[in-house]
């Protein structure tokens, strides 16, 4: 592509919308423009990218024995009511678009496409001998996000490829994942880019086995903790471990304290003199479900300890059938309001026990007469510990479980693993922090979305059995940008040959030169032809100003026909290194094919 002909400007200063490195930089080299919140138009540049991660994604995907599809952006609520997620994405989550057409009929834009895909399942799976069977498609997807933000990072509009696979079986559905987790590897390391594979949460998509491949970057919105022993790696929001010891208490016999003004742990450590590992914090929630109903939560764990709120989320899920509910649309610690709106008498805050009377809740349509009681793993086995007396500006010292306070139930992980923690595998490994940017998701569905949309086969028994599911999905406008993140200078961008928009950059210094035009041109056309892509700089422009662009935007290889033409050569650099070097013109075009070939390699 000649740059003289091409739709081609760049920015000097940072866009003042852009608020991360990679952001800045596609804004500012021209890749994509802003068109509203969260909307963006991918220009030439930004498009050829995509093609490429694209063309890996399906190249990936066809080898793992997947067949591509396109399925329809607009989406009848129908479907979604059946599955019983159309109130988790429109209401809880809010993050579907929602419509009604002039037939007065529900629709809304895919964020996701297990229930179209489900349907399509149902009317044409009728056999085990048709399965296992995997359907993807690159489509873009639309979700309502309440604060769009980082450009393609959080955009409302984007472009993804998704997955599922239809098997027979548990064990059929593990081959699939497996092969899914390949394929995934093997798309992100062609793709140039270091990354890391963690357990992660399923969220509203369901399923069991659940893992997220994560781009690492210091602007990653994901915390990852690992080991260094590289066997184990999981999603803050996922990860587990074992806590600290718990110090001995220094208390022996029950007794109510006064504690004046110690309503934080700090406080109540310093003025007891004990340990946060001695204390049981209790912390009240409210959750509302998606028929109406409001729970109010007590949630009891150790004091040095945090509540992982998507936890506690997913085993609020587990129980919603006791509500007659399906699933929770809102999960926020109890704040003044809801206090006053939904208890008797105000609730002695910071000094709450675990035997918290019910008599506090106030009688309504709406509100649940009981607190559900959740303990934390951490709080069992805690003898003489501290905990709140329900009264202001008390504690109770030397409680213990079953003795002083009955222990709930319901046991359950629903702590924040930290830094420093040990790993459950092996006590001599602790964990370690990364910030990362999730590009890939797969899960194993099960039979989830098959059982509540009637998607069944038949076995080689005549019996008939709902499809056993796998969903699996690339973010390929994230993971293109997730590639800026990674890799950029001071300068700009540092594109991986393989994705990068063009492999040559060739600048003329001087365009009246007619020596350097002429041998841009030649090695222009050669370099095309042999499929190097290549750009011709021919602006009319300082040659300072085509240097500062071309390393804006990236290209790996820069050729510039200088003053070394008289020596038969021209200059060489690499964007990457920033390594210069000449080269004779006559052994250009065979050196450039070696490089970039073993760049897409080994990058």
């Amino acid at each position: 592509m000649r740059l003289s002909q091409m739709l081609f400007v760049t920015l000097r200063e940072d866009p003042a919308e852009a608020e991360i490195p990679s952001h800045k930089l596609l804004l500012r080299a021209g890749y994509i423009r802003r068109i509203g919140s969260g909307i963006y138009a991918y220009l030439p540049l930004m498009w050829r990218v995509l093609q490429k991660v694209s063309q890996i994604v399906r190249e990936e995907m066809n080898a793992a024995g997947a067949q591509e599809c396109l399925l329809p952006q607009l989406q009848p609520s129908e479907l979604w009511k059946e599955s019983g997620r159309w109130e988790t994405y429109t209401k809880a989550e809010g993050i579907m678009f929602s419509l009604i057409d002039r037939q007065e009929r529900e629709l809304g834009l895919g964020p996701t496409h297990e229930e179209v895909i489900t349907t399509v399942a149902k009317d044409m799976i009728r056999s085990y001998r048709q399965l296992p069977v995997n359907l993807y498609q690159i489509q873009t997807k639309f979700r309502d996000e309440i604060r769009p933000r980082f450009g393609l990072m959080r955009g409302r509009e984007f472009i993804m490829k998704d997955a599922y696979s239809f098997n027979e079986n548990e064990a059929s559905l593990q081959k699939s994942y497996d092969a899914m987790d390949q394929a995934y590897r093997n798309i992100i390391s062609r793709c140039g880019l270091a990354y890391r594979a963690v357990e992660a949460d399923s969220g509203a998509i369901g399923g069991s086995a659940s893992q997220e491949f994560m781009i690492l970057a210091e602007a990653g919105e994901d915390e990852v903790l690992y080991t260094e022993d590289g066997k184990y790696a999981a999603n803050v929001e996922k990860a587990v471990s074992l806590p600290k010891d718990v110090e001995q208490s220094p208390f022996t016999t029950y007794e109510k304290k006064e504690t004046p003004d110690c309503n934080t742990i700090e406080k109540l450590c310093k003025f007891l003199e004990c340990s946060s590992t001695n204390i049981v914090k209790n912390v009240l929630y409210e959750a509302v479900y998606d028929n109406g109903k409001i729970l109010l939560v007590l949630v009891s764990i150790r004091g040095d300890q945090e509540i992982n709120e998507v936890k506690l989320n997913n085993e609020l899920v587990k129980v919603a059938d006791q509500y007659q509910a399906t699933t929770l649309l809102a999960l926020t610690v109890l704040d003044e309001n809801a206090q006053k709106k939904w208890t008797n008498k105000p609730l002695p805050m910071g000094y709450i026990s675990p035997n918290l009377e019910d008599e506090y809740i106030a009688s309504g349509e709406y509100i649940e007469g009981k607190f559900l009681r959740i303990v934390d793993k951490t709080v069992v086995d805690l003898e003489n510990f501290v905990t709140g007396a329900d009264e202001i500006n008390y504690h109770i010292v030397g409680g213990n479980w079953n003795k002083d306070f009955k222990l709930p139930q319901l046991v359950c992980d629903i702590r924040t693993a930290m830094i420093g923690d040990r790993a459950i595998h092996d006590r001599s490994q602790t964990l370690a922090s990364a910030r990362g940017i999730e590009v890939g998701h797969i899960f194993q569905l099960g039979t989830k979305y098959s059982e509540a949309m009637g998607a069944t086969f038949t076995d080689e028994n005549g019996e008939e059995k709902p499809i056993v599911m796998g969903c699996y999905g690339v973010g390929v406008s994230r993971l293109a940008q997730a590639a800026v993140e990674q890799s950029y200078d001071k300068d700009g961008i540092i594109w991986p040959v393989a994705i990068a928009p063009y492999h040559v950059i060739i600048i003329v210094p001087n365009i009246k030169d007619k020596n350097q035009i002429e041998v841009a041109e030649n090695l222009y056309n050669e370099l095309n032809k042999i499929g190097i892509e290549t750009m011709l700089d021919d602006r009319d422009e300082r040659a300072g100003v085509k240097f500062k662009d071309a390393d804006l935007i990236g290209i790996p290889y820069r050729v510039v026909t200088g003053r070394s033409l008289k020596a038969g050569k021209v200059e060489v650099v690499t964007r990457k290194s920033k390594e210069s070097q000449e080269i004779e013109v006559t052994n250009l075009v065979e050196t450039l094919h070696n490089w970039v070939e073993q760049a897409k390699v080994n990058d």
